[in-house]
């Protein structure tokens, strides 16, 4: 524990800085609106003497950052935030803006998560204070399309992780003090179907609907959803017809998938890419696939675990770990290497991707003091 002569982690000095970030929105599919936070996050790792690296973005995404401590030798320690939220710019100013109300503090992309990667950035910045050195080197990276999937990213997530001996992930705390230990499997999925056109009133005997054959398909596909298996599906996006008048020739959908370990995943996989038409004189092809391996909590995982357990005994309180959760991160990529990976550790709070986003203000010391604890003694 942390002797009463050394300075104390201040919530309000975290809240400040976080609340810089989140007035820099960055939107996924804005490269130029999240490169503006690339540059300011370099910024803050470059004047705490760690070696910079950014990657230029491609296929129309911003830059992945990343920034190495000077100090350390051999596998160290990973830690992954990303610098993408979902809210569109200029929701800061209309239905999201930032303010504290008690004990909850609002903001576009606050929750999920960049109060999390300034956390991280924070409890670096605790430890050169005070002149301490982490016992391991640290690398930090910074992903700029975590929230649509980590397309361009994922490589060098993994190349990074094979190098690294713990993995510490800053996405949001769950339900109070509580991290991520295991995650489900996160595939997607698009499904075309073709049909033939024509008038619907003068010759509707002649066409065949995709519409009407997607609706088939939906179904057939919704009902894979099995709770008891831990199996979910959504059909959550449909396109398709050209005029209420014309029997639709083409239709799309997109398809979300969860599954708790690899062996559902394959067969989930198998089963989407061999689906075969209902109706006749149609088409349909399946394209996608998983994206995020699934993983569970293992040996190491269990061990990373508990030193942060009893750091927060250090505090006076208990951290528990959620049930396999649904919601997908990078950390899926770094548990299924097999590194231990402990999720979860940003600020807690409710709201990811929703018109009231916020954190709790009590969770920042706490979790950043974890932060700054698990960097300092992890060896």
């Amino acid at each position: 524990m942390s002797s009463t002569n050394e300075p104390v982690i201040d919530p309000k000095e975290v809240l400040e800085g976080i609340v810089e970030w989140i007035e820099i929105e960055s939107p996924s599919h804005d490269a130029v609106a999240v490169n503006r936070m690339v540059d300011k996050v370099e910024g803050q790792f470059r004047d705490l003497g760690l070696s910079i690296e950014r990657t230029p973005g491609r296929d129309g995404w911003g830059d992945v950052l990343t920034a190495r401590t000077p100090w350390g030798e051999g596998k160290g320690v990973l830690v992954l935030a990303h610098l993408d939220t979902v809210h569109p710019i200029g929701t800061i100013e209309r239905e999201l803006k930032v303010r504290q109300e008690g004990d909850a503090v609002f903001g576009p992309g606050i929750y999920d998560m960049k109060a999390g990667g300034y956390i991280a950035y924070y409890a670096l910045r605790h430890l050169v204070r005070q002149g301490k050195k982490t016992r391991l080197p640290v690398t930090f990276m910074f992903i700029p399309e975590e929230e649509v999937g980590s397309p361009t990213s994922r490589a060098m997530i993994e190349n990074a992780a094979r190098g690294h001996k713990y993995c510490l992930v800053m996405e949001p705390g769950r339900d109070g003090d509580r991290v991520v230990t295991s995650r489900k499997g996160v595939g997607r999925f698009v499904m075309t179907v073709t049909g033939r056109a024509s008038h619907a009133g003068a010759k509707h005997e002649d066409g065949r609907s995709a519409i009407l054959e997607m609706a088939r398909q939906i179904l057939r596909i919704e009902g894979r959803t099995d709770y008891e298996r831990g199996i979910t599906v959504n059909v959550g996006l449909i396109q398709g017809g050209t005029g209420v008048n014309v029997i639709p020739a083409a239709c799309t959908a997109e398809i979300d998938l969860r599954v708790p370990d690899p062996a559902m995943a394959e067969e989930m996989e198998h089963w989407f890419l061999n689906l075969e038409p209902i109706g006749a004189d149609v088409e349909v092809k399946v394209e996608g696939g998983m994206n995020r391996p699934p993983y569970r909590k293992d040996a190491g995982i269990s061990a990373l675990f508990e030193k942060a357990q009893a750091i927060y005994r250090e505090l006076g309180m208990e951290l528990k770990d959620v049930p396999l959760t649904g919601g997908g991160s990078d950390g899926n990529f770094t548990a299924a290497l097999g590194i231990p990976t402990l999720d979860g550790l940003g600020a807690d709070g409710k709201g990811a991707h929703a018109a009231y986003e916020q954190i709790y203000y009590s969770s920042l010391k706490p979790r950043t003091y974890l932060c700054a604890r698990l960097l300092e003694t992890l060896e």
